[in-house]
């Protein structure tokens, strides 16, 4: 009898967390790493938010809670999505847990069959895929090429669509691209959807206040009344207000579903960590005013990232609309050799060379689902992007 689950040899680990965790061994031995893997703000934490988890522990609220959380952080969500994308749910409505992904692993543990079929765009978050393949379903890849500015297009999202699809997922900001989709480009989306009445929706906002240039956000439940009851809308505390340790995810959709998940959650995990249930709380109702500058520095940031990689030949970086990533093309460097000898097979061997040589740590592009490409955060500071930068266009004009 095997110890391990067959289940298990379905999925992989992620790469981005392997990236982050190769990043620092070599900075612990000794190495001049730059990290440019890890997706987390680099602001601290807001006083204001802190204030109120300390206040949590001084009046004793340390004790378990309902499973997927406290009323009062429900009845903020609640009014968070009333607030920002005029959707109207009922405290009932709604599922907090230990950050977004474990909200996503429960809604797909909780209605998914074998066999059956959920539409992931590509580039995607490495953990959409393996968490379907751990609810026991077929990921169905759908590619959003550079050509499409990496935003899925509605012939393609009708293309991977079939009669055992259960989901559509949907990421807007995305990572690992930052490309946002317009009211028209989502209205696109979801006019499909509508002629496929079995398909549900699973839009995960995760990067909804983190938007740029003008471009305002959207969501799929808002630009599309009549998909409302077959939404699930995800969001977290982790990216807007620099909360990413504090596993605080939530959703709100239709009240079997919601307590669907509550039941895996209940047999997991349990409620989520109290003290950052009323951090949250005050994350969503007090002062939103260091977002618009935390966005000015993520802009600058973003500018100089892009600026510089477009002046490396062979190297193709678009603009994102928002979150903190970039995703730029090396396809003009496949099958150079690198000054240290490395193959630029793809671009999983341009990411380990690069590492390896120069010391700065990016995610290769096939971890997301397309290739040839790299993922930069750049939620650090300008002048470890500046010097990171420098490195990779040193690293690229080596190449041969």
């Amino acid at each position: 009898m095997e110890l391990l689950s067959a289940t298990l040899a379905r999925v992989k680990p992620s790469p981005t967390i392997a990236v982050t965790t190769k990043a620092a061994e070599l900075k612990a031995a000794g190495r001049d790493v730059i990290g440019l893997g890890a997706g987390e703000p680099d602001f601290d934490t807001p006083q204001n938010i802190k204030d109120a988890a300390v206040a949590a522990i001084a009046s004793g609220k340390t004790k378990y809670t309902a499973v997927d959380g406290i009323p009062e952080l429900k009845q903020a969500i609640c009014e968070k999505f009333k607030r920002d994308n005029g959707l109207d749910y009922k405290p009932s409505q709604v599922s907090v847990g230990t950050g977004g992904k474990q909200i996503l692993y429960n809604a797909l543990m909780a209605t998914m069959n074998p066999g059956e079929e959920v539409v992931i765009p590509a580039p995607y978050w490495v953990s959409y895929p393996d968490m379907v393949l751990l609810a026991g379903g077929e990921p169905v890849i759908a590619p959003a090429t550079l050509e499409d500015d990496f935003k899925l297009t509605p012939e393609a999202l009708e293309a991977a669509i079939t009669p055992k699809t259960k989901w559509f997922i949907f990421n807007s900001p995305s990572n690992p691209t930052g490309a946002g989709y317009s009211r028209e480009e989502l209205k696109g989306l979801t006019d499909v959807l509508l002629r496929h009445p079995h398909v549900w929706v699973m839009s995960d906002d995760m990067y909804e206040h983190l938007a740029y240039d003008g471009f305002e956000f959207c969501t799929p439940a808002q630009i599309e009344p009549a998909l409302y009851d077959r939404t699930l809308t995800v969001n977290g505390v982790s990216k807007a207000y620099a909360m990413t340790g504090w596993r605080i995810g939530y959703a709100a959709g239709p009240e079997k579903l919601i307590g669907a998940m509550r039941k895996i959650q209940s047999q997991s995990t349990s409620n989520p960590c109290t003290i950052s249930q009323w951090a949250a709380i005050e994350a969503l109702n007090g002062t939103q005013d260091y977002i618009a500058p935390n966005n000015e520095m993520f802009v600058r940031r973003r500018n100089l990232v892009v600026s510089m990689l477009n002046e490396i030949e062979g190297v193709t970086c678009p603009v994102p609309e928002g979150a903190f990533y970039v995703y730029p093309s090396i396809a003009g460097l496949i099958g150079k050799t690198s000054a240290g000898g490395a193959k630029i097979e793809n671009d999983e061997a341009f990411a380990t060379a690069l590492l390896e040589e120069t010391g700065v740590a990016v995610v290769f592009g096939a971890a997301f689902g397309l290739s040839p490409n790299f993922r930069v955060s750049y939620a650090t500071s300008d002048a470890a992007l500046k010097e990171a930068c420098g490195r990779i266009q040193a690293f690229c004009a080596g190449c041969v």
